[in-house]
């Protein structure tokens, strides 16, 4: 085992940045400023803020954001008195400019995203971000994905480029628990820093696969409240609290009161109920990108397709995250194959 095997538990906020695709990036300040300060108040350790496609990510193709992500920053900087914001840098949509607005407004972590086989390309602003003095984490998204030994090799890099934890992605929701032990256990005996572990609840799985990641020695775990987050949501953050209780594992942040934060500031915020419907089923089926799930519905609307069938091809081709705009190619290619059909 490595060295960081005594290390607490620490839980980071997500439903303000993934939950933010499931709002189109609508987020007002007044919004964000209300559920930070119920956050705050519960005790909640990491808050992220910034596009759902992380910071820079309010673009044409991704989405535009009603409110510019670093006023969202500042008023959720604003509203913190105990808990530190967070936010999400994807290289290639976010860049080292975006990167020290956000430390400039206050933002004291980032999570540095690439693809599970692109590590690559996080070295410089991993770099970065240690020279500001944030704290800096990697994120390897799409982790189902790729063999082991390449996640750990891939986790190695972002180890050498100064990341201080490591999390295993399951951003399609589709890894099973026996995948996430596995993984979870191939990083633990691999790094010397903290492994991470960030579920989508696709194939209802996000609270199993989290306690699992636990079990193994990860202590860096993401949840979202009321599972605001992109397809099915994210591990659901109140009970996931719930089950670390009767675990006998305390994190010190209030139960009851997440649950209110939950019932009262972010539940009305919800556009629909985050329950597992054939869309998000397909994406953690299919192994897609959980985001991608309101872009495939919009495709299928234009070109008259089950979005389904979308989802299914875009898993087959291995879509990833940052190629969103393949879905409407796939969606016209599939349109005319049917109309060669008929």
């Amino acid at each position: 085992m490595n060295s960081q095997v005594n290390k607490p538990i620490r839980l980071t906020e997500v439903c303000l940045r993934d939950g933010s695709h499931v709002v189109a990036h609508q987020f007002t300040e007044q919004q964000v400023r209300d559920v930070v300060r119920g956050l705050d108040d519960a005790g909640m350790h990491y808050i992220e803020v910034s596009h759902g496609d992380g910071l820079g990510g309010s673009t044409f193709q991704y989405g535009k954001s009603l409110v510019n992500e670093m006023k969202l920053i500042e008023a959720a900087v604003g509203a913190c008195t105990k808990s530190k914001v967070a936010v999400l840098l994807i290289p290639g949509i976010g860049t080292v400019h975006e990167l020290k607005q956000a430390n400039d407004l206050g933002a004291r972590l980032v999570r540095v995203a690439t693809h599970v086989t692109e590590a690559d390309v996080s070295a410089q602003h991993m770099s970065k971000a240690r020279e500001l003095g944030m704290e800096t984490v990697g994120f390897l998204m799409m982790a189902h994905s790729a063999p082991v030994e390449k996640l750990v090799e891939q986790a190695k890099k972002m180890e050498s480029y100064g990341a201080e934890a490591v999390y295993i992605t399951d951003s399609a929701g589709a890894l099973l628990p026996h995948e996430v032990r596995e993984r979870v256990r191939a990083l633990r005996q691999s790094l010397q820093i903290e492994v991470g572990f960030h579920a989508h609840n696709n194939l209802s799985m996000a609270v199993a696969n989290t306690v699992v990641a636990i079990e193994e020695g990860a202590t860096r775990i993401d949840g979202s409240v009321r599972c605001l987050g992109a397809g099915a949501g994210n591990t659901q953050t109140e009970v996931l609290l719930a089950v670390l209780d009767r675990m006998g594992i305390d994190v010190s942040i209030d139960l009851y009161k997440m649950m209110d934060v939950a019932e009262n500031i972010v539940g009305p915020l919800l556009p629909g109920s985050q329950e597992i419907r054939k869309g998000s089923l397909v994406l953690g089926y299919a192994g897609v990108y959980s985001s991608f799930l309101l872009h495939a519905e919009r495709a299928g609307k234009k070109f008259g397709l089950d979005p389904r069938d979308i989802l299914i091809e875009l898993g087959k081709q291995k879509v990833v995250g940052g190629q969103e705009d393949m879905i409407i190619d796939v969606a016209a290619e599939l349109a005319k194959k049917r109309e060669i059909e008929v």
